[in-house]
Formats: structure tokens, C-alpha cells, sequence
């Protein structure tokens, strides 16, 4: 089953380009073909996973930027399993949940990806940037599609995700810079002691904990939410509420709990 993570990936990214190129009336159906393909994938995952194993299975790493450490690192275990089926189900009955144009289809299919990307990926520097390539179609379906006051809740939607994640990539490089690596496996073998010293610790995890804060999201970073609900169209209020969301909780599961465990604690 080598490459069926990055094939799951890729399947909605392939099938965008596919959107835009056939007819305007074939958008929908065809974004389902390409949405029931990487369904198929991601089943496909759940049906040779070991759920009596532990750690990542199905993990594929290739190099990719060496001087700074940063791999193309992927792998699931059984919570990213859980997401990635999670996605599969709900991005059709938002492409079924109203009828838009093609361009709407082919954003819908780019942040899929995105966020298959994000709950497979196992190294910071891909992980970000999935985790930010889901939040730009995020803010264009709001932005273009979106209702009423569209222009205030994506400007709102990516002023406070913008800064969260300016928050987050800044403590990952004080981390970086402390540890010399982005690995999430190696970072938790390293947190148990401690990633950096004294107030940088603290400073670190309140970057991050804001960070993933805002996409859960949790007071006070919160505000954004009601206007985004509101103005979006239905499947992407589907998407933000059923998935997008879940980022967040992820985020506190794969990052804050194993990378600082005393500092959850309070």
C-alpha cells in the first residue's frame, strides 16, 4: 500500500484541474468522481490498517529540504484515520448540498486535499503547510460564495486564522532552533524533558495553543465563527463545522499534548 496516502492527497488536486477543464455543467459530477476516488483510497486505508498495532502505519518519507530537516513525512494512526474517513464523508454532501458553479467545486476539492494533508502529515514544516493551503479555499468560498456581509466574515475568518498561524510557526521555530528538527516523533521523545528552557517553554506553547485555539475555535477566539456559519454557503458551513474544526482538536492531540505534557496540565 505504498503512496495510497499521497494518492489521497493528490486525487482531489487532480481532480480541480479536471473540474476547470471540462464544462460548466459537468463541475458537480465530476468533483464527485474525483471526491468518491480518494473515498475508495482512504477506505482502502481503513480496510489494511492494524488496529492492533501501535505508532504510524502506512508511512511514506522522502527527503525534501535537508538543510532545514523538513521531510515529506506521512503516515496515520487510528485517530488520523478517523479524519481522513471523516473528510471523505462529509465533502460530498457538501458538493451535493446546493448547486454552484465550477469554480466553487474546484476550491472545494483543494482543500480537501489540504486536509487530508493535514491529518497525515508528520513533520511540521508539511504539516503548516497544509494546514494553511486549507484555510486560503476556506477564505475564497466565503469570499466569492458566501452570502450577505460575505466580505466582513472572510476578512474576520483570515485576520484571526492568519495571525494564529503566525503565532503557531513562530514558536515551531524556537523549537526548531532549540532541537534542530521538525519530526513530530522526535519532538515527543524530546518534550517528556522539556523542548526549550525556562519562559521560551511557555512562551512556545501559548503560540501554539493560540494558534490551534482559533480553529477549534475557543473563547475569546471565537468571534470569527458566527459570521462565517452565517454568510457561507451551506457545504462549506458542512466543511467548517464537520472537519475544519476538527483541525484544531487534532492539532491539541498531535502537537500539545505529546510536545509539552506539563504544561497542558494547567
Amino acid at each position: 500500500m505504498v503512496g495510497l496516502i499521497t494518492a489521497i492527497i493528490l486525487i482531489p488536486l487532480l481532480g480541480a484541474v479536471a473540474v476547470c477543464a471540462w464544462p460548466q455543467r459537468n463541475g458537480r459530477p465530476v468533483a464527485l468522481l474525483f471526491n468518491a476516488i480518494s473515498a475508495a483510497c482512504a477506505l482502502a486505508l481503513w480496510r489494511n490498517f492494524d488496529a492492533t498495532a501501535s505508532g504510524l502505519q502506512f508511512v511514506e518519507r522522502h527527503a525534501w529540504i535537508p538543510a532545514i530537516g523538513a521531510e515529506y513525512l506521512v503516515g496515520v494512526d487510528g485517530l488520523s484515520l478517523l479524519l481522513v474517513l471523516l473528510t471523505s464523508l462529509i465533502v460530498p454532501f457538501a458538493l451535493l448540498a446546493q448547486p454552484m458553479d465550477r469554480g466553487f467545486y474546484a476550491t472545494m476539492l483543494v482543500m480537501q486535499s489540504a486536509l487530508y494533508g493535514t491529518f497525515t502529515a508528520q513533520n511540521f514544516v508539511l504539516w503548516f503547510l497544509f494546514y494553511e493551503m486549507s484555510l486560503i479555499p476556506a477564505f475564497l468560498l466565503i469570499k466569492i460564495w458566501g452570502g450577505e456581509n460575505r466580505d466582513r466574515a472572510a476578512t474576520k475568518f483570515f485576520l484571526y486564522t492568519f495571525l494564529g498561524s503566525v503565532a503557531m510557526l513562530l514558536s515551531f521555530l524556537g523549537i526548531y532552533f532549540a532541537n534542530g528538527t521538525f519530526d513530530f516523533a522526535a519532538l515527543a521523545s524530546v518534550g517528556k524533558n522539556g523542548l526549550l528552557t525556562g519562559k521560551m517553554t511557555w512562551l512556545a506553547f501559548a503560540g501554539i495553543f493560540v494558534g490551534l485555539a482559533v480553529k477549534v475555535p475557543l473563547f475569546p477566539f471565537h468571534t470569527w465563527l458566527p459570521d462565517a456559519y452565517q454568510t457561507a454557503p451551506t457545504g462549506v458551513s458542512m466543511v467548517l463545522t464537520g472537519v475544519l474544526s476538527k483541525m484544531g482538536v487534532y492539532g491539541f492531540v498531535r502537537l500539545l499534548l505529546p510536545l509539552f505534557p506539563n504544561q497542558i496540565k494547567f
